[in-house]
């Protein structure tokens, strides 16, 4: 989640100028890459 964040802000800062806007973009985003990462630790068998 951090990292989608820190991308969220540097993608809302280039693109949008606001910041407020980069954040919860990032979030969402690193909330998705985290889900994802889980599903497949599960369907491995890994313990998270």
């Amino acid at each position: 989640m951090s990292i989608g964040m820190s991308f969220g802000v540097v993608f809302g800062l280039t693109l949008f100028d606001n910041i407020a806007l980069g954040i919860p973009i990032g979030f969402s985003v690193g909330l998705a890459i985290g889900a994802g990462l889980d599903a497949d630790a599960k369907k491995k068998g890994l313990v998270i």
